[in-house]
């Protein structure tokens, strides 16, 4: 079993660490030594969040060097592209297209062009799935599964040991019932995207 560095990041509100703690939750229902650790930024909500999430065996520290992340899994463009340094050569990157600007660059001011960020990532990341959150959102039935429909891509690539069927079992294990059915449809779906041609190959 080879260790398996995940970095989730995104903007408080949309379920970064709440996609972490499935990875590592189903990763400890297969035996695997797990550490993880948040960083969250001055708001809870609208602050920038990131999620270091390693797994394997003998796993001592929490944080993934830079350049040591397997996979990327970015809520939105712009937190992408900052926590770019950490994927590994060859490594993958999940992105949401839609930009969500963090509260730091509204007080600012400042703004920026989501897809000039999409642009530079597919001139830096060798393996690239760009995917349109949105709509995998609406067909699931709820804007609030978009972090399910990111891990849906992560598994989909295959970049982490953890297949479809660890991940159905610990949504069942972790979210209400009444929301069960929608989490796995968004999570098929993601998942069905790598198989679409919204994603590009360096």
């Amino acid at each position: 079993m080879m260790n398996k560095n995940c970095l989730l990041c995104g903007v408080g509100g949309q379920g970064v660490v709440l996609a972490s703690k499935l990875i590592a939750y189903a990763a400890m229902d297969k035996g695997m030594d797990v550490r993880t650790s948040e960083t969250i930024g001055m708001a809870q909500r609208g602050g920038s969040v990131v999620s270091h999430v390693r797994m394997g065996t003998k796993i001592h520290s929490p944080m993934i060097p830079k350049g040591c992340a397997d996979v990327i899994m970015a809520f939105e463009p712009a937190e992408a592209v900052r926590c770019l340094p950490y994927l590994k050569e060859g490594g993958v990157a999940v992105v949401n297209q839609k930009a969500v600007q963090p509260v730091t660059a509204t007080l600012g001011g400042g703004g920026y062009d989501g897809e000039a960020m999409i642009a530079y990532l597919k001139k830096h990341v060798h393996q690239l799935y760009v995917i349109d959150g949105e709509a995998i959102c609406q067909k699931a039935g709820s804007p609030k599964v978009l972090n399910v429909a990111l891990l849906g891509v992560a598994l989909g690539s295959k970049v982490l040991d953890i297949q479809m069927e660890d991940m159905k079992a610990e949504l069942a294990r972790r979210v209400k019932p009444q929301y069960a059915k929608m989490n796995v449809l968004a999570l098929e779906l993601g998942a069905a995207a790598v198989q679409s041609r919204d994603y590009k190959e360096r």
